[in-house]
This record gives structure tokens, C-alpha cells and sequence, in this order.
């Protein structure tokens, strides 16, 4: 599925790529760029946008975000995708 276009909701401690229609994806984070929770609708995924979403935390917070316990296996995906990108 192509990637429709998108706006970018922020407000304190949570970003959300979303339309007319619907959520894309959010993030929700501390000040310290701990991320608390991470999702991307099942039909964008693979695009991007939780790469996106953790990009403008770290410039949000001026921090490398890092994931909350418990972390499922698409969020262990997700940073390890997005710690390569950023470091490789």
C-alpha cells in the first residue's frame, strides 16, 4: 500500500502521522526520550514511519531514544532498524 498524505500532530510527549481519515502510527515519550509506547497502523508498516516517529523524538528531546520494558518483537525490529540507520 502507498503512503497516503500526512500530517504531523504533536503535542507534549506524543506525535501523530495522521489524515482525514485516520492514524497512521503515534509515539508516546518521556522527556528523557524513553519510549512508552510506539504504533504503526498495520497497513503502513514497512514505510517508515516508526523510523520517522523515533527521528523526531531524538530531535525533539536532543536524546537517542530507547524503548520501555516490556518491548514486543516489531519493537526490537523497529530499534535495532532505527539504530542502524542512525549509526550505520
Amino acid at each position: 500500500m502507498q503512503l497516503p498524505e500526512y500530517f504531523i500532530d504533536h503535542q507534549p510527549g506524543v506525535i501523530t502521522f495522521k489524515n482525514a481519515n485516520t492514524t497512521l502510527g503515534f509515539v508516546r515519550y518521556t522527556a528523557e526520550a524513553e519510549i512508552e509506547y510506539i504504533f504503526v497502523r498495520r497497513h503502513y508498516r514497512g514505510q517508515g514511519l516508526g523510523r520517522r516517529l523515533l527521528g523526531i523524538v531524538e530531535a525533539q528531546t536532543g536524546r537517542a531514544p530507547s524503548p520501555q520494558e516490556p518491548i514486543s518483537p516489531l519493537g526490537t525490529a523497529l530499534f535495532d532498524s532505527y539504530l542502524a540507520n542512525v549509526v550505520g
